[in-house]
């Protein structure tokens, strides 16, 4: 297995059968990355018709079988089902004698580690937690992004070999999260994540509005730049008028959005107010300035625009962004 140390769990053989129960996004790519590193698919299963076709699609000539028929034919059995329905689902295929000694559960839920498995592990179950930090499309190309991706991996001691040997087939790299700590590290994932989509999406929408005919181009080699330099300098990258105090600047943004996008004058706020606190705190944002800007900031809070009237006192444009 890769780099390192096959493990053997309780005497396992070291090609498995792979079944997944739920055919959503993740799971088959999962089982298709599985089956590259020499494993076996043989069963999934999956209710919606879009389901089907990402298992059709991904996973060919594996049988559509229900839940507790995929665990009666596979070792390793990936449990990709959202969050909130994990644990009903362990509970249910304990209750239904579904899960036998010896089995390999493995979930992907952020959220969770791995006591959500308990149900399985009293049964005799081997309980694995490994939650890819990558965003899935349900087609092949997810299998190729697994290369190089983190995957947030919880399990008992005697496991984790075990757990962090299949990240590294799917090629992944493990990195291990205490069980107390899956809901902070979910959090970040999020924060980070799926919160950028939506800034990108509303600043797509704001530049058409401007008359932008080509929003994505513009933004790719921006946004590019700034998660490179982010990721490379953490707050250090931060520029643009929060960062300077240009209270003006910012005092008329918001004015403009709540003319054209009043529905983004909140996340705007909040981001700004985000952003202010940790430019001061670093030493970027100069105090003087800051008193402007935030009472701006609180102003339009108030639906207003803050002491100093809609341009402040510091309104320069400054460099781009």
């Amino acid at each position: 297995m890769s780099t390192v140390q096959q493990p053997d769990p309780r005497d396992r053989p070291a090609r498995l059968t792979v079944g997944v129960v739920g055919a959503g996004r993740v799971g088959p790519a999962l089982a298709a990355s599985l089956q590259l590193a020499g494993h076996r698919p043989v069963a999934v299963s999956g209710v919606s018709d879009s389901s089907r076709r990402r298992a059709a699609l991904l996973l060919p000539d594996v049988p559509l079988v229900p839940p507790a028929e995929v665990l009666g034919r596979a070792d390793l059995v990936l449990l990709t089902v959202p969050d909130d329905v994990l644990p009903g689902l362990v509970e249910g295929l304990v209750e239904t004698g579904a899960v036998r000694p010896g089995h390999l559960l493995v979930h992907t839920s952020g959220r969770y580690g791995a006591r959500v498995l308990d149900p399985a592990l009293r049964a005799g179950a081997l309980p694995l937690a490994l939650h890819p930090a990558m965003t899935f499309t349900g087609t092949p190309v997810d299998v190729q992004r697994l290369a190089g991706c983190s995957f947030g991996v919880t399990a008992p001691e005697e496991l984790r070999m075990a757990a962090e040997a299949l990240v590294i087939e799917m090629g992944g790299e493990p990195e291990w999260i205490a069980e107390e700590n899956r809901p902070l590290y979910h959090a970040a994932l999020a924060l980070g994540a799926n919160h950028l989509v939506t800034l990108v999406a509303q600043s797509m929408e704001l530049l058409r509005t401007a008359g932008v005919e080509a929003p994505d181009r513009m933004l790719g080699p921006l946004l590019g730049a700034a998660l490179d330099n982010a990721l490379r300098s953490g707050d250090a990258a931060l520029t643009g008028p929060v960062a300077r105090g240009d209270a003006g600047t910012v005092a008329a943004h918001v004015s403009e959005l709540r003319r054209h996008a009043p529905q983004a004058v909140d996340g705007y706020l909040a981001m700004a107010r985000a952003t202010a606190d940790r430019a001061l705190a670093h030493g970027l944002l100069k105090p003087e300035l800051a008193e402007d800007l935030l009472g701006v900031l609180a102003g339009d809070a108030r639906g207003t625009h803050g002491p100093h009237g809609p341009h402040g006192t510091h309104g320069t444009e400054g460099d781009a962004g």
